[in-house]
């Protein structure tokens, strides 16, 4: 009788482990389900004023970019027409071609924990240390190299200081001059920061808020990278726990999305981990995945 009640009690503890684990396969399914009707409602209706990353497609895939690991972060520079991404293996700044080549690496000091990188205009950018939550402005170009940003112009946050789920991702709206900043998670959150980095002469007004309407609908588990573009005024979110790029209007309505799951956007393989993206003036996306792969998407309409 007593060996009958054990099996018993393994056969219920093993059954609610399966139902347990059934119920978040199917939350996460529906959730997944519903995040692409919504998209697909938004973007259907508003097609010509959106990206339509739905129409996107994977024309470079899982390219290993030489001698590097550890990448994190992508931005585009739009004057000398490269990518720019991070490392912290060790610190220091890639500079890569269009197709994921690595041209050079530049070395890093004064930052414990590169992750996010972000283009401003010719020749300035913002480099983010996730542990501590700093901005440090930099100024790169042709000649740089070596960057030492100890005496860097810093903007310090320390919005909910929790370690390796910090600032992950930056993005930039030149016109309004307004810096997005993504913390990964535990919160999750999307904050607009204006007056930093601040002007070349003169002094700017420093405001901090958060994108609360933006926030709610970011229906993903984290956030890894942002883009800013310009010509819809979107704002682009990478998740890599939930393999989703977001279209995202700064009101806070979905307008579409493209999936990182293999056999979707004519992806052989999904993504592994997301953790940078951007595009260039001609809406070409490019992405980057630890550790060290690089992926290039066309819109469509567009030859590659």
């Amino acid at each position: 009788m007593r060996r009958l009640i054990k099996s018993t009690v393994y056969l219920l503890a093993a059954t609610s482990v399966l139902v347990l684990l059934a119920a978040v396969w199917y939350f996460q399914l529906f959730t997944r389900l519903g995040l692409h009707w919504a998209a697909w409602q938004h973007a259907e209706a508003r097609q010509q004023d959106s990206l339509w990353l739905p129409g996107y497609r994977a024309v470079q895939q899982a390219r290993p970019i030489e001698g590097v690991a550890d990448v994190s972060a992508l931005t585009w520079d739009a004057e000398r027409r490269i990518l720019l991404a991070v490392t912290n293996k060790p610190a220091a700044v890639l500079e890569l071609s269009r197709y994921g080549a690595l041209l050079r690496q530049i070395p890093l000091t004064g930052i414990s924990d590169p992750e996010a990188i972000e283009y401003l205009s010719p020749g300035r950018f913002i480099i983010s240390d996730e542990r501590s939550q700093t901005l440090v402005k930099v100024r790169i170009d042709a000649s740089t190299q070596a960057l030492d940003v100890r005496d860097a112009p810093r903007l310090a946050l320390g919005i909910g200081l929790n370690g390796n789920k910090g600032f992950e991702g930056l993005a930039y709206d030149p016109e309004r001059q307004k810096l997005f900043v993504a913390k990964e998670r535990d919160p999750m959150r999307v904050y607009a920061v204006q007056g930093f980095p601040p002007p070349d002469s003169g002094v700017a007004q420093l405001s901090i808020r958060e994108m609360t309407e933006l926030n709610q609908a970011l229906v993903v588990r984290d956030l890894s990278s942002l883009h800013f573009d310009s010509r819809t005024q979107h704002l682009l979110a990478v998740s890599d726990e939930s393999r989703l790029v977001l279209e995202i209007d700064l009101d806070g309505t979905l307008l579409g999305s493209l999936s990182l799951l293999p056999g979707q956007h004519d992806l052989k393989r999904g993504v592994p981990q997301a953790e940078g993206m951007t595009m260039d003036e001609q809406g070409v996306l490019y992405l980057v995945s630890e550790p060290n792969l690089f992926y290039r998407f066309v819109p469509q309409g567009v030859e590659d």
